[in-house]
């Protein structure tokens, strides 16, 4: 009798740990796994209520329709307005690929699903002619048509969006690829070495060149008893290591500023000796840098590995933008917004509301603050150095008349033998209305020559032509 109790024990024991190790699986599951499994753009599950659900509209900000489904006796299709336009900013759905963009993140939204109960589940099996949610975007269409096709097919990103509100105007990635016939033309672009389904504006991860000098220049800013004048012979050796000047250009009796705009790399070089990795490194985390930024869209995280060891050389090397720093462009533009505004940077918006097929508004986003990243009278000292960089200094070719534009070039060294051009800048500098990031990728061009026109040239066009709000 006592044997038979104790295998009972025992079974009842092993029966109990089978289901511990069960509940703490789906536990797992459900905390860690749950979220990567349900925006997995080949997840089946995703298109359950496809069939039964007509796919909300999206719309930029003045109402404009981009994206629409319509649906006869057999089926949906969804199609695509403008083809390679959205490619990376609503991206696709289809059975055969999956979903991308703002399709993936924003499904269940333009589905009207609500997966924290069943009963949307239920609604779309017994109502077959549900209607999704719309989205409308904070883009808007004319400016991002001019983005566009101010970058002219060369491989890059450009970023526009307002300094104090967060709002997106216009989102730009090149290469790009036609969403409409995206099923014709799958394995052209997938196996594309230009790598056209990576958005470059969120997930291209860049040397930053000497667009990084905001951020030095910032720290230098809050170094005590820092001498801020130089003499510049147009190179310099630090470590064993020479760095140079443009054209080992040499610049001669150099403040702050003058450095900033003239883009002196041996200045900044030397000062971030005194300034030190962790001054540094402090700077660029309080501009988003190191840390994850919350958007509609996946985004990849700008690096600058200050905490491990970094020698004279290499913190030299960082402080021109070089080394193992790497940025989006959407950072760059939350950088120089944060800039033109007094120093507090906002969080980036795309999707501005949800509608639901009553018109009304069930969800929409709220600009606000992320980070204070520095103080308004550092931001002034900063804006009046970009001024100076767009009116004499490295940025003359992003003047516009009657406009003062601020702005910093950066040229990037990278291992592919052809520099990035770079421009960051906001306009009207006194009052922003636009931030603006543009690199063209291994352009082979200076920042001035390359990005700076393309940038005035859109904030031309949007100081013109967008309605802003605040």
């Amino acid at each position: 009798m006592s044997k038979e109790r104790n295998r009972i024990i025992l079974i009842l024991v092993g029966f109990c740990v089978l289901f511990t190790i069960l509940i703490g699986y789906l536990s797992y599951f459900q905390a860690f796994k749950a979220e990567a499994i349900k925006k997995n753009a080949y997840n089946k599950r995703l298109w359950l209520n496809e069939e039964n659900v007509l796919r909300g509209s999206i719309t930029d900000r003045n109402g404009k329709i981009l994206a629409y489904s319509e649906k006869d006796d057999k089926s949906t299709r969804r199609y695509y307005k403008y083809g390679n336009l959205y490619s990376h900013i609503i991206g696709y759905s289809y059975r055969e690929y999956g979903k991308a963009g703002l399709e993936l993140e924003y499904n269940n939204a333009l589905l009207n699903i609500n997966e924290n109960t069943a009963i949307n589940e239920i609604k779309n099996l017994v109502l077959p002619n549900s209607v999704g949610n719309d989205l409308r975007l904070t883009i808007d269409h004319g400016m991002q048509e001019k983005t566009r096709a101010l970058l002219n097919g060369r491989k890059g990103a450009a970023v526009v969006m307002n300094p104090k509100t967060g709002e997106i105007y216009s989102m730009v990635s090149l290469p790009d690829f036609n969403t409409s016939s995206l099923k014709d033309e799958w394995k052209a672009i997938s196996e594309n070495p230009d790598s056209p389904l990576l958005n470059r504006a969120t997930q291209g991860l860049y040397t930053p060149g000497s667009v990084f000098k905001i951020i030095t220049a910032a720290s230098a800013l809050e170094t005590p008893n820092l001498d801020k004048n130089y003499r510049c012979a147009g190179t310099t050796v630090i470590d064993g290591y020479t760095f140079k000047d443009y054209n080992s250009k040499a610049h001669g009796e150099l403040n702050l500023k003058s450095a900033f705009v003239k883009s002196c790399n041996t200045y900044f070089a030397e000062k971030s000796l005194i300034i030190g990795k962790d001054r540094l490194g402090n700077m660029a985390d309080r501009f988003m840098i190191n840390n994850k930024i919350d958007f509609d869209l996946p985004v990849k995280t700008s690096q600058f590995p200050y905490k491990s060891n970094m020698g004279k050389t290499e913190l030299a090397a960082s402080a021109i933008g070089q080394g193992k720093i790497l940025v989006t462009p959407l950072n760059m533009a939350m950088i120089a917004s944060a800039i033109g505004n007094d120093g507090v940077m906002v969080k980036p918006i795309l999707v501005k509301e949800i509608i639901n097929k009553d018109g009304k508004i069930i969800d929409s986003s709220r600009s606000e603050p992320i980070s204070s990243s520095i103080n308004s009278l550092m931001a002034d000292e900063l804006k009046d150095m970009m001024m100076e960089v767009v009116q004499s200094g490295t940025g003359v070719n992003g003047r516009i008349r009657n406009v003062k534009v601020a702005g910093k070039t950066g040229t990037a060294e990278n291992p592919s033998g052809k520099t990035h051009s770079w421009f960051v800048g906001f306009a009207p500098a006194n009052d922003p209305k636009m931030a603006v990031a543009v690199i063209l990728e291994e352009s082979g061009l200076t920042g001035g020559k390359g990005a700076a026109p393309v940038a005035r040239d859109i904030i031309i066009y949007g100081l013109n032509n967008i309605k802003f709000s605040e």
